[in-house]
């Protein structure tokens, strides 16, 4: 076993030594992100799409047969917690390529590494990667087969709390991997009936391996494997019936255990429904929780047409959910209005009108809004899932972003704000957070029509004002010119990984807009110009609409590409390898 195979995950740059040869399909690139992790090679690539692929290989030639049997497996495999087979690209006479699988990229990052890096975590968290890890090992069970290698660094949870379970080479017959590996043991819970040097994978080690990561979140270590302490002794705050179903299923004897994950499961349900204090609380971005009704009050007027899943946030307008479509048996984002808006009749009147033409909008850079509905005073409309989270949280997870990434997508966005302002609509609350990224790492703008349907008396007051321009902060009629200032504030805070005029409040920030105080230090010439004009004070100075900013960008990216070009070969060199080390110093991401 390699060094690496001993790691949670060792980030890769650039194409690996194995990769070398390959050539992609035309059309296709290699992508930014790697990791290596237990004897597989997830690469990044892009297709002609420009979607995000994972592909996945086994940088061991000798293993091929184990990464084929892989691939085999997960190809008929049908879950929203296990990652399928796209396609796998066999090794032969002629080809530049293979072998190796792809699957979908998953951004985020595992819950191991979230723990290493914040602690411990709460019980909501807890349930949810409980539930959802939980309900891809029942689904293997009711199979037959077994995983083997549940651990915090097997368990993936995306910025948008959607929960997935890897380390699937070990998820197969014992005939089909290699002999004498096994998973690392010091990444994997060994389960209390095996031997030191034993890997007997079975429902009852499959059960105690999920119940001993979720153990480590609560207590940020995993358990022993015997003399196991009660869960209430190390985390005081669990519910004593979740603490309860945590301990049976960490019992040393396997008979003792529950008799299956699907039947861990139900007791999870039936807790989760009986009002148990601490289980009714859902995370906000403060990190704080909110009471327990607000979920009741969604999971009462949904609940014949959706399942509640996780909460994805809150804002001034509402709360965000993470929800499976019922009738469609898909997962979907649902934002419920907040009880002060929903009360106004007329805020609701012009909300249904704006979601509506919202809806209306087709564009590959809008979330599409599906639906509208209420009952009784609970008022929601459905959207478009977006798996990544915001711009906003890739710039918190992984720094400033290159040009090179920034520049299509802004050119992405910039279109399908033109069509939207085309049909009438205008934004007013564009912002990082509202520039969602799809499970292809695609830009796409959210919450259209939103801020329109509160009318003037919420104008401004959504969130920080960093990305409001002066006539948004000074309560005067808006225009399409401030969706104009609220891109260019946005593309600054992707490229330097701050906004444009920093204050501790909405008054300096203003002061700071109407004297020009921003800092173009650091950015190609062209790209400052184009910043300098979409940040200006007067609506008027800036560009003349979104047509007009999008192909000015276009003009921009072409010049930094050509100055690009014209550099001396020692300088790319030095600039790649620059971006290089940058890439190499973020987390991983996926």
């Amino acid at each position: 076993m390699s060094g690496a195979d001993t790691l949670p995950q060792t980030r890769t740059t650039g194409v690996p030594p194995h990769l070398e040869g390959w050539q992609l399909p035309p059309g296709w690139r290699w992508g930014d992100s790697g990791y290596h992790a237990n004897h597989r090679h997830a690469q990044e690539i892009v297709d002609a799409l420009g979607r995000s692929l994972a592909l996945i290989t086994a940088p061991d030639p000798a293993h091929e047969p184990w990464l084929f049997a892989e691939a085999r497996a997960l190809a008929h495999r049908n879950h929203p917690a296990i990652p399928t087979t796209y396609h796998y690209w066999t090794q032969h006479t002629g080809s530049r390529r293979g072998p190796g699988y792809l699957r979908r990229w998953i951004g985020g990052e595992t819950v191991g590494a979230r723990l290493r890096r914040l602690g411990t975590e709460t019980v909501p968290y807890m349930l949810r990667v409980l539930r959802a890890a939980g309900s891809a090992i029942a689904y293997l069970h009711d199979a037959g087969q077994t995983h083997g290698a549940i651990s915090p660094d097997s368990v993936y949870v995306t910025p948008t709390g959607r929960v997935w379970l890897l380390g699937w080479q070990w998820a197969l017959p014992p005939n089909e991997i290699p002999g004498g590996l096994r998973p690392a043991p010091a990444l994997t819970p060994l389960a209390s009936e095996w031997n030191a040097n034993e890997w007997k994978p079975s429902p009852e080690s499959d059960q105690w391996q999920l119940a001993a990561s979720c153990f480590a979140i609560l207590t940020g270590e995993l358990p022993p494997r015997t003399e196991i302490p009660p869960v209430r002794w190390v985390r005081p705050d669990c519910p004593t019936n979740v603490a309860e179903i945590l301990d049976r299923a960490l019992s040393v004897e396997p008979s003792n255990r529950f008799y299956s994950v699907a039947s861990l499961l139900r007791g999870v349900e039936k807790i989760s429904g009986s009002g148990t204090p601490g289980l009714g609380g859902v995370e906000i971005a403060s990190g704080e929780f909110k009471a327990v009704s607000e979920e009741d009050r969604l999971r009462w007027a949904t609940g014949d047409d959706y399942e509640v899943l996780s909460s994805l946030g809150a804002g001034t307008f509402g709360s965000v959910w993470r929800v499976r479509d019922l009738t469609l048996q898909r997962e979907v984002a649902l934002k419920m209005l907040h009880p002060s808006v929903a009360r106004s009749d007329e805020a609701v009147a012009r909300f249904r009108r704006e979601a509506q033409m919202a809806a209306r909008l087709q564009h590959p850079a809008i979330v599409p809004v599906y639906d509208w509905d209420q009952k009784g005073d609970v008022h929601w409309y459905s959207m478009e899932l977006q798996d990544e989270g915001s711009v906003a949280d890739l710039v918190r997870r992984s720094g400033p972003r290159p040009l090179s990434e920034v520049g299509p997508q802004v050119e992405r966005v910039l279109d399908g704000l033109k069509v939207a302002h085309e049909a009438g609509i205008i934004h007013r609350d564009l912002k990082p957070e509202n520039i969602l990224i799809d499970r292809y790492r695609q830009w796409r703008i959210a919450d259209f029509g939103i801020a329109n349907a509160m009318g003037e008396e919420w104008a401004g007051s959504s969130g920080t004002p960093a990305f409001a321009p002066p006539e948004q902060l000074l309560g005067e009629q808006q225009g399409a010119a401030a969706d104009l200032f609220a891109v260019g504030a946005i593309v600054y805070f992707a490229l330097k990984g701050r906004a444009p005029f920093a204050g501790a409040d909405g008054r300096t920030i203003l002061a700071q807009q109407l004297a020009g105080k921003v800092d173009l230090d650091g950015f190609h010439p062209a790209v400052a110009a184009w910043l300098h004009k979409a940040l200006l004070a007067d609506p008027d100075a800036r560009f003349t609409d979104a047509a007009q900013m999008h192909d000015e960008w276009n003009k921009v990216m072409g010049e930094v590409q050509q100055d690009a070009s014209l550099l001396p070969l020692g300088r790319r060199v030095t600039r790649a390898f620059q971006a290089l080390m940058g890439r190499a110093s973020r987390p991983i991401d996926g």
